[in-house]
């Protein structure tokens, strides 16, 4: 991360790594990015990137797995090895970036050891190892869909379909409406010629629904060319259904997770992922490292030929399979402001994943929405109850006095209750300058408690944050480790 120390440089230029494991593909990225101090002489500094450059982009690689439910650790290491070198860098050359697992590769039994391992070696890391929604995010921003609804002001959802799952995110200018993951991905049946070598448990589950034929097919079956077709036409209606939130009971085999949560009506869609690159072949001239051998194509083929999806204007993507590696990286650091309450033993603090909670301008409403709020980011960040801690982002407050500065601050301490590990910091952000009076009021009302509250900070979901030490002037380095867009 950058030290504290340079930010007395005009301007500096920091190296960044983002490397995405797929359920299908393994891809690296190196990006550059040009930082300055946008305030001048004796002004508070402001950190701002002036300018992105992807430096190296690495082939698309077969993501290397020892079976079914291990990742291939040691070959993973020797292809980011190799890829380092081909770039001309070391990893003590990259300051920050991503290592994201996606996909089915993120339930690999080694999968958190796999990114653990990665983040030691291949530089100073985001470590995340990212769940569906936060990959649908990710992607969406990678693909630049993200960027499409801030310009347009349109509401757009990316769909991102990999090997194992549809992510989808869908935005409206520029803010995130909802998420929603499916079992739907290319290599969800694998063949061997014209052998089925595998089948997915979700796929095996639709399969017994449907019955004959389809309940005989397994593993080592031969042919059935015609059932993989009406099985791809089938995932891209549900795709649409999803998009319209009319998900039906037949449907649910192929649902991970919760249902479609945005309210609007979608005006245009995005398809990225390695399906779209079966769609848009971006990378025709590139070195084909992957050979198909699933539905992949298939699949693509449903998708175009869907009369349901043909009801929306489809956006081309700026990123097709690689939509994901180019979402993960750093956009820009910033400096809290100078009304802040932290307790200094905490810092630094890394990696930490951002929740947004907007009050929509009314108190009791925010109130209201505090306790699932929590519950959401438990959902969204830490799924297994591990104590992955996180920041809440607090925005649209109104004004606030005295004796709602105290509510809102009980109603904190009683939301959190339900995180499994108590003892960890709890990390407000706000939009607002509050920070100091809050964290004081929380104090008061719970001594226990360690607290870090910073404000005049624009984050958003998808985000993480890293908090360094306190400052003599009273202020504390925050660096957003957010997502690159790509042009």
């Amino acid at each position: 991360m950058i030290s504290i120390k340079k930010y007395e440089l005009q301007q500096e230029e920091i190296l960044s790594a983002g490397i995405d494991i797929g359920t299908s593909t393994t891809k690296l990225v190196i990006s550059k990015f040009s930082l300055m101090n946008m305030a001048g002489g004796m002004h508070m500094p402001r950190i701002e990137i002036i300018h992105k450059e992807v430096l190296y982009r690495s082939p698309i690689y077969r993501t290397p797995l020892l079976s079914q439910t291990a990742i291939d650790m040691e070959s993973v290491d020797e292809l980011v090895k190799k890829e380092y070198a081909n770039a001309q860098i070391s990893p003590n050359d990259i300051q920050t970036g991503a290592v994201i697992i996606t996909g089915e590769t993120a339930t690999k039994q080694n999968a958190q050891e796999m990114v653990h391992h990665l983040s030691n070696h291949a530089g100073e890391f985001l470590v995340a190892t990212a769940g569906p929604d936060l990959e649908g995010i990710i992607a969406a921003k990678g693909s630049g869909a993200y960027e499409y609804s801030k310009k347009t002001g349109k509401v757009i959802a990316n769909i991102d379909i990999g090997g194992g799952t549809a992510n989808a995110a869908v935005y409206k200018s520029g803010k995130l409406c909802g998420t929603c993951t499916l079992h739907i991905g290319g290599r969800l049946i694998e063949f061997t010629g014209n052998q089925i070598k595998s089948i997915s448990p979700p796929i095996k589950q639709l399969f017994r629904q449907w019955g004959l034929p389809f309940s005989e097919i397994t593993a080592g079956s031969i042919g059935y060319r015609n059932e993989m077709k009406r099985l791809t036409d089938f995932m891209a209606a549900v795709i649409a259904r999803m998009l319209k939130r009319d998900l039906s009971a037949a449907d649910q085999p192929l649902l991970l997770g919760h249902e479609p949560n945005w309210q609007e009506d979608i005006d245009e869609i995005m398809i990225s992922g390695g399906i779209s690159e079966c769609l848009y072949q971006y990378e025709t001239g590139a070195p084909r490292i992957v050979k198909y051998d699933d539905i992949g194509e298939i699949l693509a083929a449903s998708l175009q030929e869907c009369k349901e999806l043909a009801e929306w204007k489809w956006v081309k993507p700026d990123e097709t399979v690689r939509a994901t590696v180019l979402g993960a990286g750093t956009q820009t650091t910033e400096i809290s402001g100078a009304t802040i309450h932290v307790e200094n033993r905490d810092l630094p603090i890394r990696n930490l994943p951002v929740f947004q909670v907007p009050f929509g301008h009314e108190l009791k409403k925010g109130l209201n929405r505090m306790r699932e709020a929590v519950g959401q980011a438990l959902d969204m960040f830490d799924p297994q109850g591990e104590g992955q801690n996180f920041a809440l982002y607090i925005t649209e407050l109104p004004y606030l006095g005295f004796r709602d500065v105290q509510e809102l601050a009980a109603m904190i301490l009683e939301a959190i209750k339900v995180k499994p590990n108590p003892a960890q910091p709890l990390v407000i952000v706000l939009e607002s300058d509050h920070a100091k009076v809050l964290g004081q009021t929380i104090n008061v009302q719970n001594q226990e408690q360690s607290i870090i509250c910073i404000d005049q900070i624009r984050v958003e979901h998808g985000d993480y944050i890293d908090i360094g030490p306190l400052l003599q002037t009273g202020v504390v380095p925050v660096v957003i480790k957010t997502l690159t867009f790509h042009h």
